[in-house]
């Protein structure tokens, strides 16, 4: 239902294309102001085929009436979910579209299927045969862009996998999106690039940590030393303690912060920019988008879910594939 609504919502002038349980999506589409002409079904490899302004789905079987009602995880759900996502990835590798959106999946609900599952960033680099180190979770929102160099692991394992490297695809990346969402016209000299800490007050010179000397400066060192860094001009300022970070940032004063763990950057982006914040894995051999939260069951039962999300995804997906012709 979100997702028909953020089609009609979002004034999408580009071919889309639905994944799920044909015979849902169809029922729903009046009630979501989709006129029936623009609706019609496809089969897998027929994505390139729509015209513009057309909306195609994809049937990937049928979900139960006790699935759906059960607006909770079950096996049936996360079945469902990823059967959905593994024909939309299929689609895009093949070049049948030109970026893929995704909705929030419940990783209880696959993984309750039989199925092992992280989350979507770490199972889109498998499928593209990247390395989970190879792609950076983004969150970019008109207040606040942030990358993340450690994502889904516990607080006491994310310390640990803190290494240069991981700093420096990331800083990498996040510059990348930022030139990519503001187009060839942005004033390259003028971007300023914060990176934070990982422990309090950035570990005031090795008192409550190390992390910031061992690591993370000498990644920042390798950066501003490297060709492409300084024929890019980029500033790069850190390690800075994480709430000073977000505080200048929610003020304008930097392009991006690339922040060490997964609720650093998520606290302060549903913060300063829930519902029009994007998740964006960059890295990959093409462009995916998602919203900034999760799968929302009781949102669904209460039929208060809201698309906003889903909107500011398929906006994000359509500038991040300026120039591309496919679907």
């Amino acid at each position: 239902m979100v997702c028909l609504q953020a089609i009609a919502a979002s004034a999408v002038d580009d071919a889309v294309v639905v994944y799920g349980d044909a015979r849902r999506l169809e029922a729903m589409a009046e009630a979501c102001g989709l006129a029936r002409t623009r609706l019609c079904s496809i089969a897998p490899g027929d994505e390139a085929q729509l015209k513009a302004g057309q909306v195609g789905v994809v049937d990937c079987g049928a979900v139960s009436d006790n699935a759906v009602d059960a607006r909770s995880a079950s096996a049936e759900g996360g079945e469902a979910q990823l059967r959905a996502l593994h024909r939309a990835v299929d689609a895009v590798l093949a070049g049948k579209t030109r970026g893929l959106v995704t909705a929030p999946v419940s990783k209880e609900a696959i993984v309750l299927s039989g199925h092992p599952f992280v989350g979507h960033t770490e199972y889109l680099a498998a499928r593209a045969g990247l390395a989970p180190d190879d792609v950076t979770m983004l969150f970019l929102g008109p207040r606040l862009r942030v990358a993340l160099v450690t994502t889904h692991l516990s607080v006491r394992d994310a310390a640990e996998a803190i290494t240069q490297e991981r700093v420096v695809r990331s800083v990498k990346h996040l510059v990348a999106a930022v030139r990519a969402e503001e187009g060839d016209g942005h004033d390259v000299a003028a971007m300023r690039i914060v990176v934070t800490g990982v422990n309090p007050h950035a570990g005031e010179n090795g008192l409550f940590g190390n992390e910031e000397r061992l690591v993370i400066e000498p990644a920042l060192a390798r950066l501003r030393e490297s060709e492409t860094s300084a024929a890019r001009r980029v500033e790069l300022v850190g390690p800075r303690p994480a709430e000073a970070a977000f505080r200048e940032a929610a003020r304008g004063d930097w392009h991006g912060v690339v922040t060490m763990l997964h609720d650093q950057a998520t606290i302060a982006s549903k913060l300063l920019d829930w519902g029009s914040a994007v998740n964006v894995t960059w890295g990959l051999p093409f462009v995916r988008t998602s919203v900034d939260h999760g799968v929302a069951y009781d949102a669904a039962a209460r039929g208060t879910a809201e698309p906003d999300g889903m909107v500011a995804a398929l906006r994000m997906a359509q500038r991040l594939t300026r120039g591309a012709t496919s679907p």
